[in-house]
């Protein structure tokens, strides 16, 4: 489901609010004792399998799909992606949503009843599965608050929602504007991209001898 983007928080008594974690959208997809780490667009995490495994070990169910965000928690508790990119600390997998249990089909239910059969699974003791709490109707204290800690922003969710895939939406996302960890993240990825596109060109005459 993804997130659109709106410039002021409000405040509404149908919606809940939840921080916005700072690293990589992902589902986990548990089955029968091991996991997948997907992103967005359906490629499989490799680079986190000791995540995946943690994750299964962790969750309470036989099968799951749980949506959320592939996140380094710093001292503090506020999300690092700059140890994410890096590997400097265990990543964790920070859950909001569940959109199937044990073979049953979960997305047509309200967003609540989604989250509290969430955090039904989730273990005792929270490590590397963790659970993404919500406050309820007062999105603008909760926005101001998390600029203040210097957070990336909030997510605002209609509370009774379905889990939708499309273009529909009832997710809508309000980021802090002076979110110092934004600060050189586009240069960031353009000399990481480029030298992906540098190694590509490098192996085209290889392989064409093949």
């Amino acid at each position: 489901m993804r997130l659109l983007r709106i410039p002021q928080p409000f405040d509404h008594p149908d919606f809940i609010y939840e921080l916005k974690l700072d690293g990589f959208r992902g589902l986990a997809v548990v089955s029968h004792g091991s996991c997948q780490l997907l992103s967005r667009n359906g490629y499989v995490f490799t680079q986190w399998d000791t995540l995946a495994s943690a994750i299964a070990r962790s969750i309470g169910a036989r099968s799951a799909v749980l949506d959320g965000e592939i996140a380094c928690f710093g001292a503090d508790g506020r999300t690092d992606f700059y140890s994410l990119m890096f590997r400097r600390r265990e990543p964790c997998f920070a859950a909001f949503d569940l959109l199937e249990l044990d073979g049953r089909e979960l997305r047509s239910r309200p967003l609540l009843e989604r989250k509290r059969r969430l955090r039904a699974l989730m273990p005792a003791v929270q490590g590397r599965l963790q659970y993404v709490d919500h406050i309820e109707e007062r999105g603008t204290d909760f926005y101001k608050l998390a600029c203040a800690k210097d957070l990336e922003g909030v997510v605002a969710k209609w509370a009774h929602g379905q889990y939708q895939t499309g273009h529909e939406t009832s997710w809508l996302k309000i980021k802090n504007p002076t979110y110092s960890q934004m600060e050189g993240r586009r240069e960031l990825f353009e000399t990481r991209r480029s030298r992906f596109e540098g190694r590509s060109r490098q192996l085209v005459p290889t392989l064409s001898l093949r």
